[in-house]
């Protein structure tokens, strides 16, 4: 969640405490296709739910506060990833924190990097598919359950060292450029990583020196994938996993990035093991191989390193730029990532009801 001026924490209907079945919402009234329109057609299918609008990053713990207190049984969120890492960041902390059962977790698809989208099927944002979701998370739409990383006090589907954070960086720069001219309505979207991957990112993927990398197993046995899906011997705690050259060096417990980008294939085969990728990858194999690349399809044992691990320290010389959930951090030399030790429910709209 990017955090400007105006501020509407506040449920948009306050009421009684709700039962256990009630529905939050909570929306980034910054995301990309959040405007009065769509607050108003989610106050008004909500039918008794509540609907939270949240400006500033510093309005969601309480937010989380109101929502546990009340004990929501569903909370949506609407926006892109880093709204989702944020929202469920802070509900499981104050959970924790009252030792109180968590809610399922859903989204509605109103941000600009919406990668959970294609895992649990969520429809575009618009008015009839806001709608469609909704009603059918009604009908009691299935849900699994999902294991999520944590690292530099986030919960998260996926992080990121190295030229996918770049992108992210290049990409907002480009954004809050084109805000302040006449192509201020399509500048958040495909049109600004557009410009930001051509003039920026790609000439620094082309040019720049890759850092040096190393990985540090810090929890249960991790294993390197190989030719088709096969685990290597284990490797066990604290022995180095990798070390070398690094374009991008990521970890995910979903397969996909934004766009249906299908960067961690790997990302579901053992519930209790996070997936790990890194990858030197040059630029003449990324344009020969993007379409590949992109289906999750694309395997080069000399660029790509698949793994499959618990808990991990990564370090990165010179510090390297970093994102969590799609949110870019700023550049680190070091982090510690370990997969969350309880999973929570995730809605998912191609799940029979019965899932639950």
């Amino acid at each position: 969640m990017t955090a400007p001026h105006e501020s509407r924490a506040q449920p948009a209907a306050a009421e009684a405490d709700p039962p256990v079945e009630r529905i939050a919402v909570v929306v980034n009234g910054n995301a990309k296709n959040v405007n009065d329109e769509v607050i108003s057609t989610l106050d008004q299918i909500l039918r008794g739910g509540d609907l939270f609008v949240s400006r500033q990053l510093e309005e969601c713990p309480d937010i989380a506060r109101t929502v546990v207190n009340r004990g929501y049984g569903t909370v949506l969120t609407g926006g892109g990833d880093g709204t989702f890492t944020v929202v469920v960041t802070e509900v499981i902390k104050e959970a924790r924190r009252q030792n109180r059962p968590l809610p399922r977790f859903g989204l509605l698809k109103l941000g600009t990097g919406n990668s959970l989208a294609w895992v649990v099927g969520a429809s575009k944002a618009k008015g009839r598919g806001l709608a469609a979701d909704i009603q059918r998370l009604r009908e009691d739409a299935g849900s699994r359950p999902m294991r999520l990383i944590e690292v530099e006090d986030y919960i998260a589907p996926f992080c990121g060292f190295g030229a996918d954070a770049v992108v992210l960086a290049d990409y907002h720069d480009v954004r809050d450029a084109l805000l302040k001219s006449p192509l201020r309505r399509v500048a958040p979207g495909p049109l600004s990583y557009a410009v930001s991957s051509v003039t920026r990112s790609l000439p620094k993927f082309l040019f720049g020196r890759a850092p040096h990398c190393r990985v540090i197993n810090e929890g249960g046995d991790a294993h390197k994938v190989g030719p088709k899906g096969r685990l290597g011997p284990p490797i066990r705690r604290g022995e180095i996993i990798y070390e070398g050259q690094s374009r991008i060096t990521g970890v995910s417990t979903i397969p996909y990035y934004g766009f249906g980008f299908r960067a961690f294939p790997y990302a579901m085969e053992r519930p209790d093991r996070m997936s790990l990728r890194v990858t030197t990858i040059n630029s003449a194999q990324l344009v020969t191989n993007f379409r590949a690349m992109w289906r999750g399809e694309f395997s080069d044992p000399t660029t790509m390193f698949d793994y499959l691990v618990e808990d991990i320290s990564i370090e990165m010389d010179p510090p390297t730029p970093f994102q969590i959930g799609g949110d870019v951090q700023g550049a680190r030399r070091s982090v510690r990532a370990t997969l969350s030790p309880s999973p929570i429910r995730l809605v998912d709209y191609y799940a029979p009801p019965s899932a639950d």
